[in-house]
């Protein structure tokens, strides 16, 4: 069996709006569509320490007190953990052109008119901002 890629990803939410980057048409994998920022857990990395080196490579964030929220991926090959985050240091910006090339806040509504990497976690996504923000 093989093992499957650990992905790391945060959700990071202001004032009701959620962070997205779009991933450049140029990206191997989920090209050209909108993605929360995150990426793979390397070796001797917890999923909570990989999505904290995550946002400060991608958008140059020092997040704090990422709270574990359930997602769900339609590929076997990926065990994808998200956090909902709500405090960091810093505003977000585009540290990686070479992965992202937009970075934009959106209201929760509309995320489902979006082209996202994994739209099979719109519900999770929804249903953590809705707390978060209750």
């Amino acid at each position: 069996m093989v093992a499957r890629i650990q992905i790391a990803t945060a959700v990071l939410v202001r004032e009701g709006l959620v962070l997205l980057a779009h991933r450049t048409p140029l990206r191997e994998a989920y090209p050209d569509c909108w993605g929360f920022v995150g990426g793979h857990v390397e070796p001797g990395e917890s999923p909570d320490q990989a999505v904290r080196r995550e946002c400060l490579e991608e958008v140059g964030v020092q997040i704090h007190d990422p709270l574990p929220i359930p997602m769900t991926v339609d590929n076997p090959a990926l065990d994808m953990r998200g956090f909902l985050v709500t405090r960091w240091e810093g505003e977000p910006v585009i540290a990686e052109p070479e992965e992202h090339d937009d970075l934009r806040w959106f209201r929760p509504g509309v995320l489902a008119d979006l082209n996202l990497a994994h739209p099979e976690n719109l519900l999770n996504i929804l249903n953590a901002v809705q707390r978060a923000t209750a």
